[in-house]
């Protein structure tokens, strides 16, 4: 496959087209039945779904090449991204009736006359499509058929995902889909996460069976019969000729012989898919490195008592104006800072160096060396989006950055002591990116011990992950809470010679120990997608009993290496025991024991229900036990005196805080999150959860329909879709903006209109919606273009002068300056369609009402816009806003692969990021769940 590109493509489409329909076997059906049976479905016809762009996400290779060509999709590719986009625009009049238009209707089995197709591939299960979305009902008689039957469906639907997936997942993407730099960039992302050996995998495959007792030897068995499933179908479609077809075009399949292999799946590539996942959406705390420079950074400034006051009023974390899922005051401690903690371990100045990811590039890996990340912990450059087939790469720019999404995903669930029907009602899902094929999956699976439908990360759906059963609903959003640390270990030398920075020697309970090296090389050729020249390098990291080498530094002049420990490491797939339960119709029978199905949960989540009774809330994760003299936010000396409690290095367990410590509830009077704090005392382990959240948005909405009652479904979607649609900025900080603008005249004309726009604006809603459907343009396109070219200079201009530029750089590092959806270099990436989780908008608001003197609970430690004098603060304002008012929308808008330059609705827009061969029309941008359910149950078992 060394041939040019141009001619490698003309030949691989002439032999396509000459093969016709040999390359289109069917997989095997059964005749045509009414789907699964709907007796035990206590919906009513309530609940409803969505997942865009559609159910299926497998291509062959003649189907890829006519989107290219013609634009056409396959079937059920595509057909649930319109009524996903349209409700952007069609909210506001939305009805019960009307959501439908919207949403799938999420009730079990499917009609006999909407059935499109029954397979059969195996006796005891068959696989129901409904004619609508194609979404695959699995029915089984046994429970091995039944798992066996979702796997045959993931394979179906995603087969070259999880296939991708499970390479993510060991670091092995390039020698898998080619050595262009964003292949480079994911496997680099990843694989330092979780650098597992084989060995490592199937030690976590036999944990979960041997530790977990019937449950965990049966999710084992389902797990097996699933990729048994998944491999049936694997071996079906390749001698049938109906494989996805990037696997002609990253080079494992022949196009025209058919010669090559698809390998087959094993137990261990569920654990690799699992700490992609994990690693996304899962993961909390970590990033004390930079926390500790920003620390220095401002005692270096300020001095050491006045600068951690500084430091610990941007840290925020415990702020008395954060918004709050549990707001009736209950109270959760966790990883709470002490009175005068010990063991902290700050490094010298200047001292600090990102350990060393990449070596040994050859070929085309070492031109390209410049271009590529070498620390894994802080957040790597992002990447030239996918042009044409795989040009440059399997996944676009802005596609994953486990170091940043710390959250996403949102929930709104109100009491049926407030709902028209005397039930409760929610509206929630995870914000899981927008992909083509899509990350999740939509599954309805009924068999022995098994009865749910909703999505499933594709790879590991033996059990729906997230959607209703019989009579109940649940869902969860990213919760962020603090289960990684990152200690100092101290080097060594083995011959008692004084050590270096790089040693790789360190002192363990006494003993100088060797670091364990764990090194992987990846090599590529050139293939039909990804014609770059042949390349290779060699990933490697360091590995101790405190966790994986992340930095080195000096501490007292002496050399130590900070090592980042995860409590959920080498434990990536055990919250399968509580997905397990979940599904399972006998064990969720109200929100007590879904409370408990959620306990047996690793994962760092905020997990929601809804029955026709009760709503309740619960918060996940492996919480470490530790020393209440640590200060978690801060990396810790490695001795056993500052050890997690219980902690045993050979199976990286330890104590855990007991489930009635986490966050949780039962019948608040209504549940909002978005990725916000849980609850007081709870550290959510970051920075930026202030005065001002994107949860506001959901906070102030949902209230004010708890309070006036009545509420329904739809009207609960409304809100969910009116803050999916509004600039948190122009909603929450712009009018202490204004109050500063305008407490004095504004003279110069342009920007009296600026501020005139800017009001009219906030007054209107402050919203970035289109004028009309399809329109492509916004209302207030100029005050949406003014707040976003005015927000990072007013931000720069009130707080650098006062901070300084190291302290301000420093606090940047740990929380970005902005998230608007247009802000491509945000954490998300451009046309991601999450935004405002990151920013200064707290600080900002802060500050003002300070300036104002407006009461602040929770203040800075100082004021920064104008030193605290009004006048000069707004002379600031008003000088970073004339700066804004003379962009043009080609510079605010500069235009991508996706967008000419200045095109305001495109810059936000969402769009489906390829990581196969289809690709989708973009969509107007909305910042809601990806995979997104509504219901309200009128009856209970």
């Amino acid at each position: 496959m060394r041939r040019r590109t141009g001619r490698l493509r003309t030949a691989a489409a002439a032999a396509l087209f000459a093969l016709g329909a040999m390359v289109l076997a069917p997989p095997p059906t059964a005749a045509a039945t009414t789907g699964p049976n709907d007796a035990d479905d206590y919906c009513q016809g309530q609940c409803a779904d969505i997942l865009p762009p559609g159910a299926s996400g497998n291509a062959t290779l003649v189907e890829i090449l006519g989107n290219k060509l013609f634009g056409t999709h396959p079937e059920h590719t595509t057909d649930q991204l319109a009524p996903y986009g349209a409700l952007a625009s069609g909210y506001q009049t939305l009805t019960d009736d009307t959501l439908t238009q919207f949403f799938n209707d999420a009730s079990f089995g499917v009609p006999k006359d909407q059935i499109a197709k029954v397979t059969a591939p195996r006796d005891d299960v068959t696989i129901t499509r409904d004619k609508k979305t194609g979404v695959p009902h699995i029915k089984g008689t046994t429970r091995y058929g039944t798992e066996f039957g979702a796997g045959y469906a993931a394979g179906q639907d995603r087969l070259w995902l999880m296939d991708l997936f499970r390479h993510i997942g060991r670091g092995e993407l390039t020698s898998f889909a080619g050595g262009a730099l964003a292949n480079q960039g994911l496997e680099q992302q990843f694989w330092p996460q979780a650098p597992y050996t084989e060995a490592d995998l199937q030690a976590q495959v036999e944990n979960i069976r041997d530790t977990n007792g019937p449950r965990g030897k049966q999710a084992m068995d389902d797990a097996q019969a699933y990729v048994d499933g998944i491999n049936a179908y694997r071996e079906q479609s390749k001698n049938g000729r109906y494989f996805p077809g990037e696997y002609v075009l990253t080079g494992h399949v022949d196009a025209v012989t058919n010669a090559g292999e698809i390998k087959p799946f094993q137990l261990t590539d569920l654990i690799a898919l699992a700490s992609v996942v994990g690693g996304l959406f899962g993961n909390g705390g970590g990033g004390e490195v930079p926390a500790a420079l920003a620390l220095l950074s401002a005692q270096q400034k300020y001095g050491v008592e006045q600068g951690t006051k500084v430091w610990e009023s941007f840290r925020e974390r415990n702020d008395p104006e954060a918004a709050k899922t549990l707001h009736d005051g209950s109270s959760f401690p966790y990883a709470v800072k002490p009175a005068k903690a010990k063991g902290t371990a700050l490094p010298d100045r200047g001292s600090v160096t990102p350990e060393p990811l990449v070596f040994d590039r050859q070929g085309a890996a070492a031109a390209k060396s410049k271009t590529l990340p070498q620390d894994p912990v802080k957040a790597p450059e992002k990447y030239r989006a996918l042009e044409g087939m795989f040009k440059d790469g399997v996944l676009p720019k802005g596609s994953f950055d486990p170091t940043q999404h710390r959250g996403m995903s949102n929930a709104l669930l109100v009491s049926g002591k407030h709902t028209a029907g005397g039930h409760p009602v929610a509206v929630f899902g995870p914000q899981t990116g927008y992909f083509a094929p899509q990350l999740l999956m939509l599954q309805e699976i009924q068999g022995p011990g098994i009865s749910a439908r909703g999505a499933s990360f594709a790879g590991v759906g033996m059990y729906v992950q997230l959607g209703r059963g019989q009579d109940y609903a649940w869902s969860a959003t990213s919760a962020g809470q603090d289960i990684t640390d990152t200690y100092a270990v101290e080097l060594c030398n083995a011959d008692g010679s004084a050590p270096a920075k790089d040693a790789t020697s360190y002192r363990y309970r006494g003993a100088c120990v060797p670091m364990e090296k764990l090194a992987h090389t990846n090599a590529w050729q050139p293939t039909i997608a990804d014609p770059t020249a042949a390349g290779s390098y060699r990933m490697q990291v360091l590995r101790t009993n405190y966790g994986i080498v992340t930095h080195r530094a000096t501490i007292d002049g002496k050399p130590v290496a900070y090592t980042a420990q995860r409590s959920t490491y080498r434990h990536e797939a055990d919250s399968i025991i509580g997905f397990q339960m979940l599904n399972d119709p006998s064990y969720v029978r109200d929100a007590a024991t879904f409370q408990q199905a959620a306990q047996h949960i690793g994962y760092a989540f905020n997990w929601f229900y809804a029955d026709s009774r009760d709503i309740a809330y619960y918060n996940s994760g492996l919480n470490p036990v530790r020393n209440p003299d640590v200060d978690p936010a801060l990396p810790v000396k490695a001795d056993p005196a500052y050890e997690w409690r219980g902690y045993d290095p050979k199976t990286n367990t330890t104590d855990y805080t007991p489930p009635a410590q986490h966050p949780q509830s039962v019948n608040q009077d209504y549940y909002i999150s978005w990725n916000n704090k849980q609850a007081k005392d709870y550290d959510s382990a970051g920075f930026g959860n202030g005065s001002v959240h994107r949860a506001n948005l959901l906070d102030d909405r949902v209230r004010a329909l708890t309070r006036g009652g009545g509420v329904t479904r739809a009207a609960l979607t409304r809100a969910m879709s009116e803050a999916a649609v509004t600039d948190l900025r122009g909603e929450d900080v712009l009018p202490a903006l204004l109050r500063v603008l305008r407490s004095k005249p504004v003279t110069d004309p342009k920007l009296n209109t600026a501020v005139q726009q800017l009001e009219a604006w906030r007054k209107d809603g402050a919203q970035r919606r289109e004028t009309t459907a399809g329109s492509h343009s916004y209302a207030h396109s100029d005050a949406v273009r003014l707040m976003d070219a005015w927000w990072p200079r007013l931000i720069e201009g009130v707080f650098a002068p006062g901070l300084g530029d190291d302290l301000y750089r420093a606090l940047g590092a740990n929380l970005a300056i902005d998230e608007s959806p247009s802000a491509g270099h945000g954490p998300t990436g451009a046309h991601a369609g999450s935004a405002f989780q990151y920013g200064w908008w707290s600080y900002a608001d802060k500050d003002l009402r300070a300036v104002l003197g407006d009461k602040v609970e929770g203040p800075l430690a100082g004021k920064y816009c104008g030193n605290g004098d009004l006048s000069a603060c707004r002379d600031t304002l008003l000088a970073t806003l004339q700066q804004a008012n003379g962009k043009t929308a080609e510079q605010v808008y500069p235009g991508d692969d996706t967008c000419k330059a200045g095109d305001q609705w495109c810059a936000d827009a969402i769009v489906q990021r390829a990581v196969g061969g289809l690709t989708h029309a973009a969509i107007s941008w909305q910042n809601r769940p990806t995979y997104q359910q509504v219901v309200e149950f009128p009856s209970h078992r």
